[in-house]
């Protein structure tokens, strides 16, 4: 295989990094979302103030796109350095991706839960924001993992 080959395959792992990791920020965010609105539904069924709050958690899963973000470009510069090495950069950029997309996936179903629990009870916000951290934080070890490997 050329160079030109080899780059091009290269380079598909960021993209991969990124989309698959956008994948799952959508998946999460609707989750948690569809939570939120249901929860704030249930606030104003019953007379009671929407908690605003409830965006932290809808928001939540967006984060692991940026990590996403910054894995693909940091593929995109270790490829043009390295084409030989395409398929640790393709390989890399998928199981990345995979793994980034899970969390915010799975996070939003955290979230989803603190939406309805902190509607509920107006209590335990910083308990469920913690459970929310403790998702994210296999999206930082991926990303930061990728940048010590690569």
């Amino acid at each position: 295989m050329d160079v030109t080959g080899m780059l091009a395959l290269a380079k598909i792992g960021g993209p991969l990094a990124l989309g698959f990791s956008a994948l799952g920020s959508a998946i999460g965010i609707s989750i948690a979302g569809s939570a939120g609105i249901g929860a704030w539904k249930k606030c104003y069924a019953q007379n009671r103030p929407a908690p605003f709050l409830l965006l932290s958690f809808i928001g939540a899963p967006l984060s692991q796109t940026i990590y996403g973000l910054i894995v693909m470009l940091l593929f995109k510069a270790r490829a043009i350095e390295n084409p030989e090495l395409w398929l640790v950069f393709l390989i890399g950029g998928l199981m990345s991706g995979i793994a980034l997309g899970a969390s915010a996936w799975l996070q939003g179903r955290v979230c989803a839960a603190g939406c309805d629990a902190y509607a509920e009870t107006g209590k335990g916000f910083v308990n469920y924001i913690i459970a929310v951290g403790t998702v994210e934080t296999i999206a930082l070890f991926v990303m930061i993992f990728m940048l010590l490997a690569f």
